[in-house]
């Protein structure tokens, strides 16, 4: 069974429809989305930068420390998104989906945002922004890129009359990102401490 496509255009904002605005306006549909996402992880940087770390920001019952509540939380994080993957390939009609595709694809997005923000608040204020080796430079420079790209993605999303492959592309985007923060991260976590709570 497949999405009906008029139930998605009318639970997703007019830019499914392919046509792009014109006019002088249509520049700041793209120039405010990227400033947006830039002021956001210079933010996130410059604090993590300045802020002297914590060592720990949070842990939680039943977990041996914080790293691993980091990691897990992450994972989950990673998961949420792959659901997102596949429900938006659902809204595009790239897959069979049920008639809640889309609730499902809006409501695993909010979970995978709310599941990466205490993630972020350990990151930056228990451990800083740090480049002491690639690994973690790379951990760093992309979390708070990937805040930053989420930022674009969800003001774009209530622009009108973006070209199709604009949203799809973006958050691939933030996708793939969030894939190597948990790479240099989570995968490094459980590998070098092996999979425990």
């Amino acid at each position: 069974m497949t999405v009906d496509p008029n139930a998605v255009t009318q639970d997703f904002p007019p830019h499914r429809r392919g046509r792009a605005r014109r006019g002088p306006g249509r520049s700041l549909t793209y120039l405010v989305p990227a400033l947006v996402a830039a002021a956001v992880a210079v933010a996130l940087g410059a604090y993590g930068r300045v802020h002297d770390p914590a060592g720990t920001a949070f842990n939680l019952a039943g977990f041996s420390s914080t790293g691993a509540v980091k990691s897990w939380l992450a994972t989950a994080a990673v998961f949420l998104a792959v659901v997102q993957i596949v429900s938006a390939l659902m809204l595009y009609g790239r897959l069979p989906g049920p008639r809640w595709a889309p609730l499902l694809h809006r409501w695993s997005g909010r979970a995978a945002f709310l599941v990466s923000v205490p993630v972020a608040v350990h990151c930056l204020y228990a451990l800083g922004y740090q480049t002491y080796d690639m690994r973690v430079f790379l951990h760093s420079a992309l979390g708070c890129f990937f805040f930053g790209a989420f930022s674009a993605k969800m003001l774009l999303l209530r622009s009108e009359r973006l070209p199709g492959w604009l949203v799809p592309v973006v958050g691939g985007l933030v996708f793939t990102v969030l894939a190597v923060v948990w790479l240099t991260s989570a995968l490094w976590f459980f590998r070098t401490f092996g999979v425990t709570t």
